[in-house]
């Protein structure tokens, strides 16, 4: 998509993108996302906040790290979700644990029917001020909400936020029902309520739903199992 491609481009050119490198067909890590994530724990969403989903993705890891400082239940997709959702709480190491490897460490693994989450953080390349989203392209983001909303552990009123540059703001990006649109936006200058244009999705459409996904992903053979 055009989008990425420019939103990546951009961030490359102007000294903005940092570690890890190329940011092309990543969500990419900028300078400036530990002032995003302050500014994100600063909302009532956050601080009301007590089982927090916060992606993997690198720009997301100081989010995932105040979860884990304020005392709060972190929960992260373990990668590819191939084996679903990960807690991290209570842990004696916070900053290590907000990892990917550490959260393997130190976590749990936990099924989505016995959560209910607070807030949900995304990764994005590109957002809009009415709430559109675009990811790297993968869909997992996507899927993570669908299978939380098919388990009742997300729901229409669930605030989802993300942080990300301000150059990663965008006039509009196109939103498709599968897609989550965001509520918050957090950047290093600024927090922002979206207009909230475009409804969460209600939970899977296994109509798009790859065969390789369900064979990747053994959380969705279950989920698709209980549904028919």
């Amino acid at each position: 998509m055009e989008i990425r491609r420019k939103i990546w481009r951009i961030l490359e050119e102007t000294g903005v993108a940092r570690f890890p490198k190329p940011v092309e067909g990543r969500i990419p890590n900028f300078i400036g996302s530990e002032k995003a994530a302050e500014r994100l724990c600063s909302s009532r969403q956050y601080r009301c906040a007590e089982v927090v989903l916060v992606s993997p993705d690198s720009p997301q890891l100081p989010v995932r790290q105040a979860v884990l400082i304020d005392g709060k239940r972190l929960v992260m997709a373990s990668p590819r979700l191939r084996i679903g959702f990960i807690e991290v709480s209570g842990a004696v190491n916070p900053r290590e644990a907000a990892t990917i490897g550490g959260a393997m460490k130190f976590g749990r693994e936990i099924m989505p029917w016995d959560l209910k989450v607070d807030l949900i953080v995304e990764g994005s390349v590109a957002v809009d001020l009415s709430g559109g989203r675009i990811g790297k392209g993968g869909g997992f983001g996507d899927l993570e909400f669908a299978i939380l909303r098919e388990c009742g552990a997300a729901e229409e009123s669930t605030p989802v936020a993300t942080t990300v540059h301000e150059l990663q703001i965008v006039e509009s990006v196109p939103v498709e029902p599968h897609d989550v649109p965001v509520d918050i936006i957090a950047t290093p200058e600024r927090l922002i309520e979206t207009e909230k244009k475009h409804p969460k999705p209600r939970g899977i459409i296994w109509e798009m739903v790859g065969r390789n996904q369900m064979e990747e992903i053994p959380l969705l053979r279950i989920l698709h199992h209980k549904s028919i």
